[in-house]
C-alpha cells in the first residue's frame, strides 16, 4: 500500500497506556480519509514500553518502531519521526490518549491551504496548575513568535512532511513547530478538538519543563529567526 499519513507516537514510560493506544489507532486507520501507517519513537523507557510496542507492531503490518538507546526527550523523539517519514503529510499525538486519534480527520480537512494544522484543547481535563503554567508559557512564546497560536503545547498535528524535514530542532522546539513553518513562509492553522484526563501513567511535564525551559527557548528561537535561509529557485539545469 502506498502511504500518505505517517502518525508518529512519541512513548516515553507508557505501557499502561499502549494496549489502549493500539485499540485507538486502529480504529481511526480503519476511518481514516487517506492512508495511514504508525510510527512508534521508544524514548529509552525504562518499564515494560518497548516489549508492548514490539508486540503491538508484530502482529500489525501498519505499526513500525524507533527505539532510543536512552531517553533524549520529546523533541529529539519528533525529530527522529521527520528524519525516517517519507509519506506526504506527518503528524504526532502522545501516547497518553489525552487527544484523540479520530480528530486528526479535522486537521487533514485543512491541509490542502495549510502546511500545518494543530489542534487547540478548547476544553481541558488538566489539573490546575497544569492549565496556568501552560497558559503563562503560551503568552510569553506567543509574544516573541508572533505566531498567534493559543496552544502549541497541543499534542495533535499534522504537518506537510517537506516542511517538518527542514525545521532545525532543538531540544524543546516542539513548542515552536507552528512558528517554524512560519520561518519556511508556510501557512498555519488552529482547529478545536477534545481533550480527555489521563487514565493511566503519569505526566512527564512539571512547572519547571512548561514555564522555565519555554522561556530559554524562545530566546533560541529569536537567534534562529535571525539567522534563517530562506530562497525558492525559479529555473534550474542540473
Amino acid at each position: 500500500m502506498q502511504f500518505k499519513f505517517t502518525i508518529i507516537v512519541p512513548v516515553y514510560n507508557e505501557e499502561d497506556n499502549l494496549k489502549r493506544l493500539e485499540d485507538e489507532l486502529l480504529a481511526y486507520i480503519r476511518t481514516s480519509e487517506i492512508s495511514t501507517k504508525i510510527l512508534f519513537v521508544n524514548d529509552g523507557s525504562t518499564d515494560e514500553s518497548l516489549t508492548s510496542i514490539e508486540s503491538i507492531c508484530k502482529r500489525n503490518i501498519d505499526f513500525s518502531f524507533l527505539s532510543f538507546d536512552k531517553n533524549y526527550g520529546l523533541s529529539s523523539a519528533i525529530k527522529a519521526g521527520f528524519d525516517y517519514t517519507e509519506t506526504e503529510f506527518v503528524g504526532y499525538i502522545d501516547a497518553d490518549l489525552q487527544t484523540s486519534p479520530k480528530d486528526f480527520n479535522l486537521l487533514l480537512e485543512h491541509m490542502n491551504d495549510n502546511d500545518l494544522a494543530t489542534g487547540v484543547r478548547t476544553h481541558r481535563n488538566d489539573s490546575l496548575s497544569k492549565k496556568v503554567s501552560s497558559k503563562i508559557s503560551n503568552s510569553i512564546r506567543r509574544l516573541f513568535t508572533k505566531d498567534g497560536m493559543d496552544d502549541t503545547g497541543c499534542p495533535l498535528k499534522v504537518i506537510k512532511t517537506e516542511y517538518a524535514k527542514r525545521i532545525p530542532m532543538f531540544r524543546g522546539l516542539h513548542r515552536f513547530l507552528p512558528a517554524m513553518v512560519l520561518l519556511q513562509d508556510g501557512n498555519i492553522k488552529q482547529i478545536p478538538i477534545q481533550h480527555f484526563p489521563r487514565v493511566a501513567g503519569s505526566s512527564k511535564f512539571g512547572i519547571k519543563n512548561r514555564l522555565l525551559g519555554p522561556l530559554a527557548d524562545c530566546f533560541a528561537y529569536l537567534w534562529m529567526k535571525k539567522k534563517t535561509i530562506n530562497y525558492k529557485v525559479s529555473k534550474q539545469q542540473l
